[in-house]
């Protein structure tokens, strides 16, 4: 490839982080009633371990390497830690969940009695409210992306950009662009929930066949956990979030936090006895709330909001949002996929990257639907921009792009590791079957088993990889250490915060 990247060494120094999503469990398989360990700090200032939308929804968060194999040695180290703290419960294998109870026994994240902590709360009190908690429970894996500073220069000139201030922000919404039009491969190369235990969509309306007597499936689906029963709101389908540049970004998305929602408008701030049920009445009450597959991302000063951090700065990494967990791998994902997710990624970056529409996004958004429901099916089209395409043959001509990408990485780092996970995933495309959604119902349909006994089969396995596995003295110190850290922050945080919660939500512009 005769490439302005050619032979650059910041190549092989991309970075990325993870963010792990999963359920504590009981013995049972029943979602764990407990309150988050305190052998695991404070999930409102701990830097590596929070919760996601539930109690019982651990987070694990890696800090950002320059190589797959330092994020993964960290995310494991981050797993020992916690199944330390994790007594007899488990940490479930699968994105989708099986045994819970009613909504209302889904206990939401608990952070402290401070304004931040309460807010935490009460957003999630409000997710709960406006699309029901079993939703939330849901789990998967973000994968956070960027690039070193000093690639740019020669990363624009690739782009045929100018190269100034604003290039990564632009660099990165075209990469985004370019994703939202191909985020149909991933589902396809990682979905890994073709099925799902029948108590999760009870008295659901779905289209769903029979596969035992505790499970539901699609013959040909990849990841149920990204379509209707998944992470879809029909309050947000009519939303087109412009990625044309972080101007259209910013103004499509501070209507969606200012303009008033009439079913959220009903459901109240407040309860008669004065607490919040929802930060506000907008169709977001907050950015996180968007259910994009990819987000532009800038780390945000206190106090600051997102969508202003990022008016401020720019785009400092892309988060990538559309990844099942893979019940074959302990920690969710495996190097290989890592090492696929920046080929892909830079792909995206470097491709001809057109503006979008709101026409180009309900198309995309049909081919997500379509490969989720049927991805592994021989005779799926799907909608290019020219008109229909063959699925397999359109994913054959992303990862050829992929290749010519994954051969500039191993230049640049030594060896074909970029070359291999590509290879990879080019197998999936010539054999479903090597597909993690496929091989989930061979498990199944092998082990004549539910879901629910797959998950939790490989969910007792992964356990006692972890236990089995040696904790370092010195990185089970640094754990144990930050975990005192962390509650002792949240306490000084609570001890000094004498701001009515009011006003504190008012002066971040919640609370309307």
């Amino acid at each position: 490839m005769n490439s302005p990247l050619k032979g650059l060494r910041e190549l092989g120094e991309l970075r990325r982080g993870i963010e792990k999503e999963s359920l504590r469990v009981t013995p049972s398989g029943a979602l764990a009633g407990t309150p988050h360990p305190v052998g695991l700090g404070s999930p409102l200032t701990h830097p590596h371990i929070t919760t996601d939308f539930s109690e019982a929804q651990p987070e694990l968060i890696t800090g950002v390497h320059d190589s797959a194999g330092a994020c993964l040695a960290e995310l494991t180290d981050i797993h020992r830690c916690v199944y330390g703290h994790l007594g007899d419960e488990l940490l479930w294998a699968a994105s989708m969940p099986c045994i819970l109870e009613d909504d209302a026994a889904i206990p939401v994240g608990r952070y402290g009695t401070s304004n931040v902590g309460r807010t935490k709360t009460i957003y999630r009190v409000g997710l709960g409210r406006r699309y029901g908690r079993l939703m939330q429970t849901i789990s998967g894996i973000h994968y956070n992306f960027s690039l070193p500073p000093s690639l740019w220069p020669a990363v624009a000139a690739a782009r045929g950009d100018a190269f100034d201030g604003a290039a990564p922000t632009r660099g990165y919404f075209a990469l985004i662009r370019n994703f939202r039009r191909r985020a149909w491969l991933l589902a396809y190369l990682f979905g890994a929930s073709p099925a799902v235990c029948k108590s999760f969509v009870r008295r659901r309306r779905h289209t769903l066949e029979t596969f035992d007597e505790g499970s539901l499936y699609l013959p040909h689906a990849t990841s149920l956990r990204m379509g209707p029963l998944g992470y879809q709101s029909a309050a947000q389908s009519s939303l087109h979030v412009s990625y044309n540049s972080l101007e259209a970004y910013g103004a499509t998305l501070r209507d969606a936090l200012t303009r008033p929602y009439p079913p959220y408008e009903a459901i109240g701030l407040k309860d008669g006895d004065g607490n919040y049920l929802q930060l506000g009445t907008a169709l977001l009450q907050i950015e996180n709330e968007f259910y994009g597959v990819i987000r532009p991302k800038r780390r945000a000063r206190p106090g600051e909001r997102p969508i202003q951090a990022l008016n401020a700065r720019g785009v400092e990494y892309v988060e990538v949002r559309c990844l099942d967990l893979d019940p074959f791998a302990p920690v969710g994902i495996d190097a290989d996929a890592m090492r696929f997710m920046d080929v892909f990624l830079l792909s995206c970056l470097l491709a001809d990257s057109p503006p979008d529409s709101a026409e180009e996004s309900e198309r995309m958004l049909a081919n997500q639907l379509a490969v989720v429901e049927r991805g592994r099916s021989p005779e799926l089209w799907l909608e290019g921009a020219g008109g229909p395409r063959r699925q397999t043959e359109w994913a054959a001509e992303i990862l050829a792009e992929c290749e010519a990408t994954a051969a500039l990485i191993d230049a640049a780092g030594g060896g074909d590791a970029a070359a291999r996970a590509v290879a990879a995933q080019q197998e999936k495309v010539a054999n479903p079957a090597a597909t993690p959604s496929a091989r989930v119902l061979a498990a199944m349909q092998a082990e004549r088993t539910p879901f629910f006994h797959f998950a939790m089969r490989q969910s007792v396995l992964h356990k006692r990889h972890f236990l089995a596995q040696p904790f370092a003295a010195a990185t089970h110190e640094r754990f144990e250490r930050l975990s005192r850290e962390s509650l002792a922050e949240q306490a000084r945080v609570e001890a000094t915060d004498a701001e009515p919660l009011d006003a504190y939500l008012a002066r971040q512009g919640l609370g309307a």
